[in-house]
């Protein structure tokens, strides 16, 4: 389906594009190496059950998840911009 000036097939590539970028930034976000015993952040032994499960941990779960709140609230790449700047 032709939309506007975009050739065919320009829409889903973007699409794929958006679906890479979002892939590689979660597997940079992976832990590597050797797993701490402690969590770096407060000190909390990490369970062995997550050092096993997760290669490489540094944080327990309580800081994890801080983390990630932390990472989600910075946000991800918008390709096609706000409308408001687009507007302006």
């Amino acid at each position: 389906m032709a939309t506007g000036w975009a050739r065919d097939g320009a829409v889903q590539e973007q699409i794929d594009a958006s679906v890479e970028d979002a892939v590689e930034r979660a597997r940079s976000r992976l832990p590597q190496g050797e797993s701490l015993s402690h969590c770096e952040a407060c000190g909390d032994e990490i369970p062995p059950a997550r050092r096993k499960a997760v290669p490489g941990v540094r944080l327990c779960i309580a800081c994890q998840e801080i983390e990630d709140r932390q990472s989600d609230a910075a946000g991800g790449i918008n390709r096609r911009a706000s409308k408001d700047s687009q507007l302006r």
